[in-house]
């Protein structure tokens, strides 16, 4: 017999909200959550249209995070997990008032807009049996799953270079404050500090970090705002040096005419190297030395590796992407929680992306923004 749906809130994502309608699809696709409640907005109006909406109950529809907590504490039915899909300035909040309730937290990225509040997260998470998840969604797709595996398992050789890039074309002109996407992301109040470094940089890093499975020690880094006025940067060049000798580079733009969302990552090793790319998911390219490009594609046939297989649905050749890869996080997710409530533990828990994938994002950022101010000094990540 299945087991019963996670019971989901959802804080933020309401009407005209991109991410909250992605995560709400995500958590949908495995059949695995329910959304029962939400304080969808900070509109009192659009609040209570974005529940109609999604069909929540009148008396589940609330309007703050505060009173969705205490209420749904003390119903039987309660929600078990919350969605956090607020700007950055408001993670840190709902997800520690989130966990001082026992409820537990699906957040999206990055986890704080402060290393200082990602640090104050970490210790809660500890302290708490409250589980804790950050939707660094990419590391859901099968194929970067296979990718680090490979890397894991020797394929590459020992691992030389990183190179690792994100560029996006959408803030390469001004942007008036009625478009909401870009009004936060541009505000230093709710953005944070980083601007194009925090909304995609993180993913990048996340990503060679995940596939990599080296910790970045040291970063020399440049950050630019192109674009006239802008309080936050809109283009950032890193070079990263890695504790298991490899170098790395990461480029995020977010002023790259003709580039649409064009994560990418190629890793070389001593023996061989290879290659991903998000616009085209269901294919790497692997190059042992001295032979022949093979292109390796999404397969459950042959693949020696659960860990990737669980993010394989339907049939190879049938295409799966950028929503497969979130509901994959959402999946791993909605196990560890179902095995939670019977007391038990599952294997997966590593596999997902956490607080300590927070904090040193985080740990990240600061020292990216610290280099590019000290003139692009080598500054370690502390």
């Amino acid at each position: 017999m299945a087991a019963p749906r996670i019971r989901l809130g959802m804080v933020g994502g309401g009407r005209g909200a991109f991410i909250g309608a992605v995560h709400r699809i995500a958590s949908r696709i495995d059949d695995k959550y329910e959304l029962v409640a939400g304080a969808l907005s900070s509109n009192p109006e659009n609040a209570k249209l974005s529940a109609e909406d999604l069909l929540i109950a009148p008396d589940r529809a609330y309007h703050s995070y505060e009173e969705m907590f205490k209420a749904e504490a003390a119903r039987e039915d309660g929600i078990e997990a919350v969605a956090i899909v607020t700007p950055n300035h408001m993670h840190f909040p709902v997800a520690k008032a989130a966990l001082e309730a026992g409820i537990n937290v699906i957040c999206d990225k990055p986890v704080t807009r402060t290393l200082e509040e990602a640090l104050e997260l970490e210790q809660l998470v500890k302290n708490t049996d409250a589980f804790f998840a950050l939707t660094h969604n990419y590391s859901g797709y099968p194929l970067v799953r296979y990718a680090r595996e490979m890397v894991a398992r020797g394929d590459l050789g020992n691992i030389r270079i990183v190179q690792v890039e994100y560029p996006q074309e959408w803030l390469t002109e001004a942007q008036g404050d009625d478009n909401k996407q870009a009004s936060w992301r541009t505000d230093p109040a709710r953005s944070g500090a980083a601007g194009c470094l925090g909304d995609i940089g993180t993913h990048a890093f996340q990503l060679a970090r995940f596939i990599s499975g080296q910790k970045v020690t040291s970063v020399c880094a440049d950050l630019t705002a192109f674009v006239p006025g802008r309080p936050v940067d809109d283009n950032v060049h890193v070079m990263m040096r890695f504790e298991g000798g490899a170098k790395g580079m990461l480029w995020t733009s977010q002023v790259a005419p003709g580039c649409e969302n064009g994560l990418r990552i190629r890793i070389y090793g001593d023996k061989a190297g290879l290659s991903w790319a998000q616009e085209n998911p269901n294919e790497m390219w692997f190059t042992p030395l001295g032979a022949p490009q093979q292109r390796i594609t999404r397969r459950d046939d042959y693949w020696d590796s659960e860990f990737a297989v669980r993010g394989i649905r339907i049939p190879f050749g049938h295409p799966e992407g950028y929503l497969e890869a979130f509901a994959t996080i959402y999946k791993d997710v909605a196990d560890v929680l179902q095995a939670k409530r019977e007391g038990k533990t599952v294997d997966i828990e590593s596999w997902i992306p956490g607080i300590d994938t927070g904090v040193e994002g985080l740990k990240f950022i600061t020292a990216v923004i610290a280099s590019s101010e000290a003139d692009s000094r080598w500054t370690p990540l502390s």
